[in-house]
């Protein structure tokens, strides 16, 4: 492995030779600002679920019990991370062919909150998990969609049209709400409170999925039994991507308390 990052400052020198790799100008992002956000109000101090529940939730990776427990961590937040990226690299052509301006707009705008998420899990991987959170952190910029070396399937399918974009904002997307959210209630609190602004930026990836199905059904040019074709395919991909009903790696995680179910306050609330 080249240039492992000891610092954030480095990292971030890395991430810009990454964008130039993936032929992601930087001038694309605007005035979007990448950075590290937090809701740590949201991410609440106690323990809401599993064996530790009702003792503070954890600030360091020290504070957590077991190395198994902190292994699992480095995992979800490693993959989350993998997953980002890794979508940039799938759309990033798109934009050369975008059907309007307001589609150009919103894919560039969908690919920059996609960077800053990814920015995000890298930030927690530098400065909470040591040299084994480095090593991970600069990976994230060393696997490529294009080369089919992402962590999950999922996120190495080519995306040639924007009909795939759109499912795949429609779909996919709903999945990563959902590992969003199931996140949000982590032991681990940087983890958490990691979740509640990533889920606000999520909204308006499912926002432009939908509407762009919405436009090209209304408008009626593009066949249904192709439209549906490109519809199974992302269906699909995402079902995959919620994982079987029994997983043992979700029954640790629960016990543990790192990852919660989805809504699991209200889960919680409703007894």
């Amino acid at each position: 492995m080249e240039n492992l990052p000891n610092t954030w400052e480095e990292w971030i020198s890395n991430f810009e030779g990454w964008q130039k790799r993936v032929g992601f100008d930087p001038s694309w992002l605007g005035d979007f600002e990448l950075s590290v956000l937090f809701d740590w109000e949201r991410a609440g101090d106690t323990i809401e679920f599993g064996d530790y529940k009702g003792r503070r939730k954890w600030e360091r990776a020290l504070q957590v019990p077991q190395q198994s427990m902190r292994d699992a961590l480095i995992t979800m937040i490693t993959v989350q991370g993998d997953t980002e990226f890794a979508s940039v690299e799938q759309q990033r052509h798109l934009l050369a062919s975008a059907p309007t301006d307001f589609d150009r707009y919103s894919a560039a705008r969908i690919m920059a909150e996609e960077q800053r998420h990814g920015w995000q899990m890298a930030y927690l991987l530098m400065t909470y998990f040591g040299q084994q959170g480095r090593r991970e952190a600069q990976k994230l910029l060393e696997r490529n969609a294009q080369d089919g070396d992402r962590l999950l399937g999922a996120f190495n399918i080519p995306m040639p049209h924007w009909l795939d974009f759109f499912c795949y904002t429609m779909f996919v997307d709903r999945d990563g709400k959902f590992q969003l959210g199931m996140l949000s209630t982590s032991a681990f609190k940087p983890l958490a409170a990691s979740m509640g602004p990533m889920l606000k930026e999520e909204a308006f990836h499912l926002g432009t999925g939908f509407n762009g199905l919405r436009r090209i059904v209304k408008a009626g040019v593009i066949p249904l039994d192709l439209l549906q074709r490109y519809i199974n395919k992302w269906v699909s991909t995402a079902h995959d991507l919620f994982g079987v009903d029994a997983s043992s790696s979700a029954h640790w995680a629960y016990v543990w308390g790192v990852k919660g179910r989805w809504d699991e306050r209200k889960k919680l609330e409703a007894g």
